[in-house]
């Protein structure tokens, strides 16, 4: 072969191995293109774009009375686009970015103007779309912000960027805090309220589409959210909070003095099973207690002489005793056991006398002796008025309560284990629990779940109501619940209750406590730790609340009349003192045959709402904010004082605060002498004032 041949053959292999190439690329492109376009062009778009969940506003949780529990707020991190549409032009930009420093610095204090200025020209030169400025920032901020140079240019071409958080606070701050709960990210059921009710406070999540740029920063790529979050639903609990404030200052202030480890109070509504109040404490450093820990619901222990009533009402519901039965007190015997009253003996009593003394000794020999041939009769009461099952709570934590039985529980001990149980040992029961039987007393015995919220608004409209939800209707007959309510009034006026909780103003029925607490490991013997507390009902003859106070390890004094008892008085005579409800009927004075008491003149709403709250019903001859009130014997009658300009009002028979907005509104300035209500003014009402213009009035 010629060498001219030879390059041909070379050349025409080569070409022929370029167009096999090329047809190969173009294969493989079309195979791109038309073939696995789709999932191509999605991965590109993934890479540069992607939608990310925009968190809803969170619903509110409210008290009973209307009081904001827990809310969310809007918290915004403020970024900075430094190349956006308005400032773009670098003469805009250099003439007015110094400015702005100087603002950002004056107004968040934490950078000088200079290192502003740097921080923003730093970020212009290297093409920064997403500049951190500030974290942490608020609505009411944010517009004082937009109003700063640069930013003032527009909302989206000042380059100023604000990324929505949601900030969850409580206004009432560590008010029913533990009951409130909280939404954690590294807990899944999260706790209180926010826990049980988080699909209902969330919302519903929306969508925005977010853009990625140099160095894997995601900036949102329009203002607003492409599918726009929707907020959650309101929670309206059952929560007071001023007896919710009260329990929790009665607790605290009594934990400190008995230098104790924890407590816990429980108030609530006997007809509905409403919780009012709910306070957990625990120590965390001498002094100092805090919410750690919802004892109220989880604090599963013996409960110690509180049980006494579920006792003795099994006795008397079976005939077994009466209240009038004769047994002795002081100790009882049982193999390897002496049963010991704290007290001593107060000899050979009644029943009745017996549970006011809070005496160990008569109930476990009662029980022992009525049931010991057959301990499951007894048993059977208390399975009856379900002590061993849960209450299905609203709120998450419920501790499931043990209360044993001699066929299924193998530590069941012949002889130990029912009398001990008679006087609440061998069994472990929440303060939540023990205070639904007391309640379940007071209710006439229909024992009610205790419920934390009464109902789930959205937009204002009610989406879901939790309405009184029965346990038992009647757990005891009616002669029984008569004998055992008098057994509880005479602990407070007769027994252990008397010195600290009786108040001869209204009646309290309760029950004193008082536990040893045993230790995990050693039993009770190597741990002299004592648990005080008082449950009962008010006021006795109308029952209105029931309240259980348990104080756990005080030091010094450790019987529950002594360490609870101060607690419980409290909280009962703050709520009697303030809810003319539960007292006894208050007479209405009709009008036209008594005199109402006597009113200074001011504001009608004032006057009417003070009337109305003493039962009084006067006839109101006008219908103006503002009035001067004359009293009759025929109602309160109420004269027009409308305010005009340059016109002296008449202030004669106000108090000094509303005459002073009158005459401080029609411009003059006054001098007052004396205290009372005003009696003369020395310019006469209805004369022409002019502003400036000094008046003399004088109370009396």
């Amino acid at each position: 072969m010629n060498i001219r041949a030879n390059i041909l053959l070379r050349v025409y292999l080569a070409f022929g191995l370029i167009v096999l190439f090329a047809f190969a690329v173009f294969l493989r492109l079309g195979q791109v293109q038309f073939v696995q376009g789709k999932k191509w062009k999605a991965m590109a778009d993934s890479l540069s774009t992607r939608y990310v969940n925009v968190e809803a506003t969170r619903g509110n949780i409210y008290s009973n009375d209307g009081s904001l529990l827990a809310t969310s707020i809007p918290e915004y991190e403020l970024r900075m686009d430094m190349f956006a549409g308005g400032i773009a032009d670098e003469k805009i930009f250099n003439e007015k970015v110094d400015s702005l420093g100087y603002k950002l610095s004056q107004f968040f204090k934490d950078k000088t103007a200079k290192e502003y200025s740097r921080m923003l020209r730093k970020g212009r030169q290297d093409s920064s779309k997403y500049l951190l400025i500030h974290r942490k920032v608020s609505y009411s901020d944010l517009k004082i912000i937009r109003t700063f140079p640069l930013y003032n240019i527009g909302k989206s071409t000042g380059g100023l960027i604000a990324v929505q958080r949601n900030k969850r606070i409580l206004p009432f701050q560590a008010l029913a805090a533990r009951t409130i709960g909280y939404k954690n990210e590294n807990v899944a059921n999260g706790v209180g309220l926010e826990g049980a009710y988080k699909e209902y406070i969330n919302g519903e999540t929306g969508k925005r589409l977010m853009q990625r740029i140099a160095g894997g920063v995601y900036i949102p790529v329009n203002e607003e959210a492409e599918v726009a979050p929707k907020d959650g639903a309101d929670i309206i609990s059952t929560i007071d909070v001023n007896m919710q404030d009260l329990a929790q200052s009665a607790l605290e202030k009594q934990l400190i003095k008995s230098q104790a480890d924890h407590g816990a109070v429980i108030l609530m509504e006997v007809a509905t099973g409403e919780i009012r109040a709910v306070a957990n404490f625990s120590k965390v450093e001498e002094g100092v207690y805090k919410e750690k820990f919802n004892y109220a619901i989880a604090g599963n222990q013996d409960p110690g002489s509180t049980f006494k009533l579920a006792s003795y009402m099994a006795l008397l519901e079976d005939k077994l005793v009466d209240t009038n039965t004769m047994v002795g007190t002081g100790t009882y015997k049982i193999p390897g056991h002496i049963i010991k009253d704290s007290h001593g003996s107060i000899g050979v009593v009644t029943v009745k006398k017996a549970f006011e003394q809070s005496s160990n000794a008569a109930i476990a020999y009662l029980i022992n002796s009525k049931y010991g041939a057959n301990p499951k009769k007894f048993t059977d009461h208390l399975y009856d008025w379900h002590l061993n099952e849960k209450m299905g709570l609203q709120i998450p934590g419920e501790a499931t309560p043990a209360v044993k039985n001699p066929v299924t529980n193998k530590s069941w001990n012949k002889n130990m284990t029912l009398p001990q149980m008679a006087y609440g040992y061998e069994m472990q029961l929440t303060p939540l629990k023990m205070l639904t039987l007391y309640n379940a007393v007071a209710n006439n015995g229909k024992m009610v779940a205790p419920i934390f919220v009464k109902e789930i608004r959205r937009l204002g409209n009610p989406i879901e109501q939790f309405k009184v939800r029965v346990i038992k209707d009647k757990i005891c007959s009616d002669v029984t619940l008569s004998k055992i309510k008098k057994m509880l009034e005479g602990v407070v006026t007769e027994g252990s209750g008397k010195q600290i909780v009786y108040n001869p103003l209204y009646p309290i029925a309760g029950k004193t406590g008082t536990a040893q607490v045993a230790d995990a490991n050693r039993g009770y013997k190597a741990n002299k730790q004592y648990q005080a507390s008082f449950v009962g009902y008010f006021p006795a003859d109308k029952p209105k609340y029931s309240l259980i106070v348990v104080i756990n390890d005080p030091k010094g004094a450790y019987y529950g009349a002594l360490v609870s008892g101060p607690v419980f008085r409290e909280i009962a005579d703050r709520i009697y003192a303030s809810d003319m409800q539960m007292y006894n009927d208050v007479p209405n004075r009709l009008v036209g045959n008594t005199g109402n008491p006597p009113t200074k003149a001011g504001q009608s709403k004032a006057t009417q709402k003070v009337y109305k709250a003493f039962g009084f019903k006067p006839l109101f001859a006008s219908k103006s904010e503002y009035y001067n009130i004359i009293d009759t014997s025929a109602g309160t009658v109420f004269q027009e004082n409308n305010e005009r300009k340059g016109v002296m009002p008449n202030v004669a028979g106000m108090g000094l605060k509303d005459a002073l907005y009158l005459l401080g509104n029609a411009g003059l300035k006054t001098k007052v002498f004396g205290s009372g209500k005003v009696i003369s003014q020395s310019i006469a009402a209805g004369t022409k004032v002019g502003k400036g213009l000094g008046v003399q009035i004088e109370l009396n």
